[in-house]
């Protein structure tokens, strides 16, 4: 077996069964976990849309905020916006999706996810200098914060080789980029990244405990 035939075959399944477990897991544990019942009178009913509305609200920060974390907000904003024309417009990772999901929509030029992979990259180094420069991030942040830096970083740099041929054979340049981002699905469940998708579980569930208190989200 080739580290290609390795990289597309037994390790991209398990590396996608640990992914699936993983985010079930993580779901269902915000979800049901309720914590100890709060005996209190509520002060109004929580419904549906306080739990929306938190999700919409909380996504720009607080106006007495905005100015100290401008950068990081826009930055986040920017590189989510690249990351997801990288993955899901190029057009062989179409290919990827549609031999799972068993349908496909148009891709973007190389060029323009080119661009979109090389424009992520370079703010999520932004970011990391951001992180270990600035005194209160610096102080505020952990192993994971860096492990999943580097972690979501390897498939845009692997990715990015492959795409130009750098480095060496491109069978293993490929092999390389695969197992790059099969470890992202390992840690995806685990660390910080969970984050996306625990963002707007999380909201709505703060959404709905602060309206209970009578409180806006």
């Amino acid at each position: 077996m080739t580290l290609l035939e390795f990289a597309r075959g037994p390790a991209l399944q398990w590396s996608l069964i640990i992914l699936v477990v993983g985010v079930v897991w993580r779901l269902l544990g915000t979800l049901l976990f309720t914590g100890r019942k709060d005996p209190s009178k509520p002060r109004q009913s929580a419904g549906v849309a306080d739990g929306m509305t938190a999700i919409a609200t909380r996504s720009l920060p607080a106006e007495a905020f905005e100015k100290r974390i401008r950068f990081q907000h826009v930055t986040g904003y920017a590189w989510h916006i690249a990351l997801f024309i990288t993955v899901l417009f190029f057009g062989p990772h179409i290919l990827f999706f549609e031999s799972i999901l068993g349908f496909s929509w148009p891709h973007l030029p190389n060029a323009i996810v080119l661009i979109a992979g090389a424009v992520a990259l370079a703010l999520l180094l932004a970011l990391l200098i951001r992180r270990a420069a600035h005194p209160v991030q610096k102080l505020n942040s952990n192993a994971d914060d860096y492990i999943s830096i580097v972690v979501t970083s390897q498939p845009l740099v692997t990715g990015l080789l492959a795409f130009a041929h750098l480095g060496g054979r491109y069978e293993t340049l490929l092999a390389i980029h695969l197992l790059s981002v099969e470890a992202l699905f390992i840690w995806f469940p685990f660390g910080k990244l969970m984050h996306t998708a625990l963002t707007f579980p999380s909201r709505y569930q703060a959404g709905t405990h602060f309206a209970r208190k009578g409180v806006k989200a």
